[in-house]
């Protein structure tokens, strides 16, 4: 049984089987409809989501099977029960546990304990689904993801760490360009550091603009993940600089943008460059859920392949 709690647990051609098969559920999904007939996923949120609830659950629906929500009003997960119990109860029922957490022990605790597969759908961590999602997005326009040079702008977080390990396990070139103090994991950039060794991915941060011209995609998030109630206007002075505009892409050459959302308008982005000509970010969207039943598919219904 195999879990998805990290990209850096997958091998390259892993990850290339994954986006491939999401490529064809979402060319041909009638060939998917009874994929999971018979099978019901549970998914727990600690945190509110827009993509990943309606994704996964109309997904799930897409391939015949049936999703079960739960949120946090029952009692956060080692509250109310343990999450030894939670896992060990969820495994009597189910055939998946996809969770979207606060904290990424309780993924590894619930592991521990489930007899089904377990997906990471965000943690402070990692974002795992996200960054396949990213990835089959810029390969519908890029044929060797080998070549491509992406650009990460903003604060270092989750979905900034999956970028770095998936493009480096991908040998993808990735640059993370964020204001100093707001930075990657040290250790998680180790990591990737590590893998891009392996691959020949080259991997970099910077705090400069300048040193990511000539980039195909460009990646922006927001300024203040969920969970910081820091206001925005206390790091506008920060972060304003790196503003994903119309001028910075005339500046880089980007061909692409990418935003994983929710994004505020006018501050990390531009409604200019997100409703304009380079904007991936509905398609980005979409394919959430064409790369999660891929995930959902390899690790629940093995005879797929």
């Amino acid at each position: 049984m195999q879990h998805l709690l990290s990209m850096k647990d997958y091998s390259k051609e892993q990850i290339e089987q994954i986006l491939a098969l999401a490529m064809d559920v979402k060319a041909n999904p009638g060939k998917y409809g009874e994929a999971l007939k018979g099978k019901s996923v549970v998914t727990l949120f600690e945190k509110p989501s827009l993509r990943t609830r309606v994704t996964f659950d109309i997904g799930v629906n897409r391939l015949g099977g049936h999703a079960v929500y739960l949120d946090s009003q029952n009692g956060a997960m080692g509250k109310r029960e343990t999450v030894q119990d939670f896992a060990a109860n969820l495994s009597r029922w189910c055939d998946g546990i996809v969770a979207r957490v606060f904290d990424h022990q309780t993924l590894v605790e619930m592991t521990k304990y489930a007899t089904v597969p377990v997906i990471n759908s965000l943690c402070n961590l990692y974002h795992p689904c996200q960054a396949l999602a990213d990835y089959m997005t810029i390969a519908e326009h890029h044929d060797d993801l080998s070549k491509v040079h992406l650009a990460y702008v903003g604060d270092g977080n989750n979905v900034t760490n999956s970028l770095l390990l998936t493009g480096a396990i991908l040998g993808t070139t990735v640059t993370a360009v964020c204001p100093r103090g707001h930075n990657v994991d040290a250790q998680i950039l180790k990591e990737a550091e590590a893998l891009a060794a392996v691959s020949g991915a080259k991997i970099r941060v910077t705090d400069s603009l300048d040193d990511i011209e000539g980039v195909d995609v460009i990646y922006t998030d927001t300024w203040v993940s969920m969970g910081d109630n820091t206001p925005l206007e206390q790091v506008k002075a920060v972060f304003m600089p790196y503003q994903v505009n119309q001028a910075l892409l005339d500046k880089t050459g980007a061909k692409q943008v990418l935003h994983c959302q929710p994004a505020h308008r006018e501050w990390e982005i531009t409604s200019e460059v997100m409703d304009g000509p380079a904007s991936l970010i509905l398609d980005q969207a979409e394919n959430r859920m064409h790369v999660q039943n891929a995930v959902l598919l390899t690790l629940i219904n093995r005879d797929i392949h």
